[in-house]
């Protein structure tokens, strides 16, 4: 989501090659300033945070070290606005959370991501009010949503938006719900007649928080239609769709600076898992190609149950690792987003992360003949894969619309990766792979001083 913007970094820094060196922080700071404006990055933000960076790199001795920290701790201070961080639930459920942005920004969507998330990580129950009346099949995009990730929704064609919030709201109080997320209906571009909406919602539904949903593919028109929603109807909070779409990521870097709200969220890809908790410390790691160890560790922890971890590893260091263990494996994978966005949180895996591009290893056609091919085992097959002799393998190709060349190197491709999985559970395998991936990642492995 960063390469653009972490790549600028990189490049100024290795401008700085001495100590004491004014041509090559010059140098450094012309080419950050041009790469930052390139990057959709507003000009006071840009000119704020180079004339900081000079300062304070020349107070404390001009160098690498003393250039990336000026850096960082300006990152720092320009993503960072007064207000809450990632989601703050009220003291009282249930918490009331108002959805608010133009037509095609994403809202309807990121309700659905916020909602997942709430329900996955949080642990909490969620309803869903459809107050988006406005856009044709609307209701029924939320419907679908609602279904997919298993949360409750108040619904209805025929009912003015408010009478949807004052049903929801009362059936969350009544059924002891945690969260109330209100979908509200967008325009092409503001207008009286929409704020008038929504003003009318919000007198309803008294949100606790509302959030903006900004489009991260429009650019700096996401800082300006985030600062007219602030100033008419309030918001609490920003949060950034199709993020994964913007590779340059400049706005990023001035809208919770410019908009005076902080930027909470940011969807990160386009399955109901990919959206992430905009914590500005983390968010500087990242642009600083460090990645994001904690956030990876929370959502990690989030869908992978102790026990389940625990027992897991026991079998790979058993070689024991069956075909049963990878397909479970692979759910709980799926629960845990995009690969390009768990990608960008390993350290030094943002190169890695840009050629994966929008990979769909549940919908890839070695997932799909995976799974032929397990269905078309016997329960002892799937347990024990030694079992499978060449009558066997025909049988499982014949079931599976597979040839046996292509069972066997599936196989095959298996035993390596479960005689993999045994070498990295032993003392010193995980240097390995982290050694390995840090050549497949090529040259990016984060600044110094950052790992």
């Amino acid at each position: 989501m960063f390469s653009t913007i972490t790549d600028s970094f990189k490049n100024a820094i290795g401008k700085i090659r001495f100590h004491d060196d004014e041509k090559a922080l010059k140098k450094a700071t012309t080419e950050l300033r041009k790469s930052l404006l390139k990057s959709d990055v507003h000009h006071k933000v840009v000119k704020d945070l180079i004339q900081t960076v000079e300062l304070e790199t020349k107070k404390h001795g001009i160098g690498k070290d003393s250039f990336l920290a000026a850096l960082q701790n300006e990152l720092v201070r320009i993503l960072t606005a007064e207000g809450n961080q990632g989601f703050v639930f009220a003291s009282k459920p249930p918490t009331v959370v108002l959805m608010t942005g133009l037509q095609g920004s994403g809202k309807t969507t990121t309700t659905g991501k916020l909602a997942y998330m709430l329900k996955e990580q949080k642990k909490k129950k969620v309803l869903i009010a459809a107050g988006d009346l406005q856009r044709l099949a609307a209701v029924e995009q939320l419907r679908q949503i609602c279904a997919d990730i298993e949360v409750d929704l108040v619904a209805d064609e025929d009912a003015k938006p408010e009478e949807i919030v004052t049903r929801a709201i009362q059936k969350a109080t009544d059924e002891l719900y945690d969260v109330v997320l209100i979908d509200t209906a967008g325009r092409l571009a503001i207008d009286e007649e929409l704020m008038d909406e929504l003003a009318r919602v919000k007198n309803v539904a008294k949100p606790d928080e509302i959030f903006y949903v900004a489009d991260a593919m429009t650019g700096m028109d996401a800082v300006r239609t985030a600062t007219t929603f602030k100033e008419k109807i309030g918001i609490t909070g920003v949060v950034l769709s199709k993020f994964d779409g913007d590779s340059k990521g400049g706005v990023a870097l001035g809208i919770a600076h410019q908009v005076g709200v902080p930027l909470r969220f940011i969807g990160s890809g386009e399955k109901m898992p990919d959206l992430e908790v905009f914590i500005p410390e983390r968010i500087t790691n990242r642009l600083m190609g460090a990645g994001d160890i904690e956030g990876l560790a929370e959502r990690t922890a989030s869908v992978i149950d102790e026990k389940t971890a625990k027992r897991m590893t026991s079998k790979i260091k058993k070689g024991q690792f069956n075909f049963n263990d990878f397909l479970e494996q692979m759910e709980q994978m799926k629960k845990m987003g995009s690969m390009k966005s768990i990608m960008g949180m390993i350290p030094g895996m943002g190169n890695m992360a840009k050629q994966i591009g929008e990979m769909d290893l549940e919908n890839s056609s070695e997932m799909k003949a995976i799974k032929s091919m397990v269905s078309s085992m016997t329960p002892k097959e799937r347990e024990n894969p030694d079992l499978l002799n060449n009558t066997r393998k025909r049988r499982i190709a014949a079931g599976a619309g597979l040839d046996q060349m292509q069972v066997n190197r599936v196989l095959k491709q298996f035993k390596n990766a479960a005689k993999m999985a045994k070498k990295m559970s032993t003392k010193g395998g995980m240097k390995e792979m982290q050694k390995m991936m840090g050549q497949m990642g090529g040259q990016g492995g984060g600044f110094p001083g950052m790992r």
